[in-house]
């Protein structure tokens, strides 16, 4: 049956480090035993050598070997006895030039012919090696015998139990395991140590989860439309998904680089690399109004998350426009109602040339307002929106002026942006003027106009755009000037419906798209005005005056 792989990390980690750690001890062994038989063979073979050397260089034993027969009580016999038991060997085997043993361990074999051929050994040549003979296998060595004179008269054969060298082999051993082992436990602790420690690092997480997490991670913030962009410690991009490459612009190749080499200076960098801080920041990329969230991570990092609001943008524009036409045409239908009752009891009573009288004052007001919009601005939507605005302002009990320097040519790049700065910025100036600023008690005009007005300046300065809307109002605190153009600050309270201060938040946030600026300033003689620039909003202005 084969063995089932753990499936906790922690046992896994431990079982394969013990793997690895007996392995390697095994082998590390086995390097050191296999030269170390060796060795031990070597050193077996030249003592058995030496001995051999040592017997035949003895004193009388030439002479003896030649001059008694091969006897077991023999003088030759009894030196290779002596040697034997003194080295302890296990044979020594004195023979004459023909092979004739002179001494044995058996008796029985004193006389007979050797086993080996000892041709070589006659020849004058030494020889050592392992070998097995009539008493098993052993280290063996050979040496030449010679007389007084030097001549070869016979041969010594010395030889060691290989079973001896093997003990001793064996006798190393438990010293070579005791070492083993002490270093496959100590193994044993560091993998535990490491296999505890990367249970922690992956809080109790199974390698098989932790890759089925990484599947859905990948699924999910490629598969997602916000957009995610992880940083590092550093402020090196460490991820970003499909969505954040398409929100922000960003290549492939934007992972491990620096924020700031892979997007331009601005304020979408500054809110992604956290020099602005706080919630729901908004900050426009290209053409798309993007609200980012900022969370660091434990290591140091930051992820960040984007999301989209172009459409919502556009559909708050649209409503925007949607609501300014339904109050200008409420306002309209209750003037018009006003006046026509009017009218009525002016027939009614028989006031004939007063009802002349009120009724071309009337046109002649609306026809009056409707001429100095269309002679002043040429753009077809921002004209209508200053006509409609002039009907809120009238029911409203506010002058809605048109500046003499006023001049807007028809060459407005997106007049639904221009609509949407100018209605807001008529919005809270007609609040401001009309009483409904936040509560504020009005200054003194030092003008002499006790009428409340709000008075309109568009101008051309090449292909710049400059919105000037100014009240005579409250005003605005200097320690509020910048803080009017917050999303979500207002001195106004909320209606339940709608929420306060995104008008002048989106004002801002247009004319910095545009590489603009809005300001908020004092008006001379008191109240407000409002500065908008909307750089390359205007087309070329070739031959227009």
């Amino acid at each position: 049956m084969r063995p089932r792989w753990p499936r906790r990390v922690f046992a896994q980690v431990l079982l394969v480090h013990l793997l690895i750690i007996t392995g390697v001890t095994g082998l590390a062994a086995a390097l050191f035993l296999a030269p170390l038989g060796a060795q031990l063979d070597d050193q077996a073979e030249r003592r058995a050598l030496a001995i051999a050397q040592a017997t035949a260089a003895r004193p009388g034993l030439a002479d003896d070997l030649l001059t008694h027969p091969p006897t077991p009580d023999g003088p030759v016999q009894a030196d290779a006895e002596r040697v034997r038991l003194a080295t302890g060997a296990s044979y020594v085997v004195v023979v004459d030039a023909r092979g004739t043993r002179y001494s044995h361990t058996a008796p029985s074999r004193i006389g007979d012919r050797v086993s080996s051929d000892p041709a070589a050994v006659l020849n004058g040549k030494e020889w050592k090696g392992i070998a097995v003979g009539t008493l098993g296998r052993s280290a063996r060595g050979k040496v030449p015998l010679r007389d007084a004179e030097g001549v070869v008269v016979g041969a010594v054969s010395v030889g060691i139990a290989y079973d001896n060298v093997h003990a001793l082999l064996v006798r190393a051993v438990p010293g070579i395991l005791l070492y083993a082992g002490a270093a496959l436990a100590a193994g044993t602790l560091a993998a535990l140590a490491v296999a505890r420690r990367l249970r922690k690092r992956t809080h109790g997480i199974e390698l098989t989860e932790i890759s089925a997490l990484l599947d859905e991670r990948e699924a999910m913030l490629h598969g997602i439309r916000e957009g995610v962009v992880a940083l590092d410690r550093h402020g090196r991009v460490r991820l970003v998904n499909d969505a954040a490459q398409r929100l922000l612009g960003l290549g492939p190749d934007a992972t491990g680089q620096p924020l700031d080499a892979v997007l331009p200076p601005g304020r979408t960098t500054d809110v992604l690399a956290g020099r602005v801080t706080g919630t729901d920041l908004l900050t426009v990329r290209d053409e798309r109004v993007l609200v980012a969230n900022r969370m660091d991570t434990a290591d140091g990092g930051t992820v960040a998350t984007l999301r989209d609001r172009t459409e919502l943008e556009q559909l708050r524009r649209e409503l925007d426009g949607t609501r300014g036409l339904t109050e200008a045409l409420r306002a309209q239908d209750h003037e018009h109602a006003n006046r026509l009752h009017t009218l009525v009891g002016l027939l009614e009573l028989g006031l004939h040339d007063e009802a002349t009288e009120f009724l071309t004052e009337v046109t002649g007001a609306h026809r009056a307002t409707a001429e100095q919009v269309a002679e002043r601005v040429h753009d077809p939507l921002v004209g209508a929106l200053l006509v409609g605005k002039s009907a809120v302002a009238a029911e409203r009990g506010v002058d809605l002026r048109i500046s003499p320097r006023t001049r807007l040519p028809d060459q407005v790049v997106d007049p639904r942006d221009l609509v949407t700065v100018l209605g807001n910025l008529v919005d809270n100036a007609l609040d401001a003027a009309g009483g409904s600023g936040g509560g504020r008690p009005r200054r003194g005009r030092d003008d002499g106009d006790d009428v409340p007005f709000v008075e309109v300046e568009l101008q051309a300065q090449g292909a710049t755009m400059v919105v000037r809307v100014s009240d005579n109002g409250p005003g605005v605190p200097a320690a509020d000037r910048e803080r009017v153009f917050t999303d979500g600050w207002s001195t106004k309270e909320s209606s339940p419906h709608r929420r306060r201060g995104l008008g002048l938040s989106l004002v801002r946030r247009l004319a910095e798209r545009y590489g603009g600026s809005a300001r908020a300033d004092e008006r001379d003689g008191g109240g407000a005005v409002f500065t908008v620039a909307l750089p390359e909003a205007l087309r070329s202005l070739e031959g227009v005056k």
